[in-house]
């Protein structure tokens, strides 16, 4: 079977919502990881007719190959989580100080962005209520993985992982860390995330505070 691949986010975000589809248990939370995950995710909130938030999230690229994650953070509020790729930092033999320096300089980033989507907005809270974590895909996966954990802290009553794709090591990653994993292809020939979509363009800032500020109505 040919891996499924989508026109864009948005497109991506339909069939998400329409496996996701039926009646959204009161209190249900959409949160999309930035930057491209807030497409996606805005599309499954609107169908959804759930509240949409952004919880921000950084991976922690290589020095010499940033695209390739050794780990990610994801904050809410004052608490960050760090999760390591171990196999990463292994085979790129990372010592701790080249790996404590990315870590400081994403979490510089994390909080710039959270300044600019947030627009002085405060988080939606998570706390007892079901939550759906969004992203445009999988690679390693670690950068969901500590979204996950970031949100476990706020003690939500059941927190489900959504993406359109995944390579099948990432989504078994996840899936031991998320009550439900909804993946729409995992196809054994991924390479990348963007190998899934017609049109994989950069989301930018402003993308993602306008997805927000349409989604604002309601999550008031």
């Amino acid at each position: 079977m040919s891996p499924r691949r989508f026109a864009d986010r948005r497109a991506a975000g339909r069939a998400l919502a329409e496996r996701l589809s039926g009646a959204p248990p009161e209190g249900l939370v959409v949160l999309g990881l930035p930057r491209g995950g807030v497409v996606v995710a805005a599309e499954v909130a609107a169908v959804l007719g759930a509240p949409l938030d952004v919880l921000i999230v950084r991976k922690l690229g290589l020095p010499w190959q940033p695209e390739l994650a050794m780990g990610a953070i994801a904050a809410v509020g004052d608490t960050v989580e760090t999760v390591r790729v171990a196999s990463v930092l292994a085979a790129a033999q990372v010592d701790p100080e080249t790996f404590d320096l990315v870590r400081q300089q994403e979490l510089t980033e994390l909080r710039r962005r959270e300044e600019v989507y947030r627009d002085g907005r405060p988080a939606i809270a998570v706390t007892g209520r079901q939550v759906v974590v969004v992203d445009d895909g999988l690679a390693t996966g670690a950068t969901m993985r500590a979204a996950v954990l970031a949100v476990r802290r706020q003690q939500p009553t059941r927190v489900t992982a959504a993406v359109p794709v995944g390579s099948p090591t990432a989504c078994a990653a996840t899936a031991a860390v998320v009550d439900e994993l909804v993946c729409l292809s995992a196809p054994q020939s991924f390479r990348a995330v963007g190998q899934a979509y017609a049109d994989f363009t950069a989301t930018t800032d402003e993308e993602v505070r306008a997805a927000l500020e349409r989604a604002r109505p309601a999550a008031s």
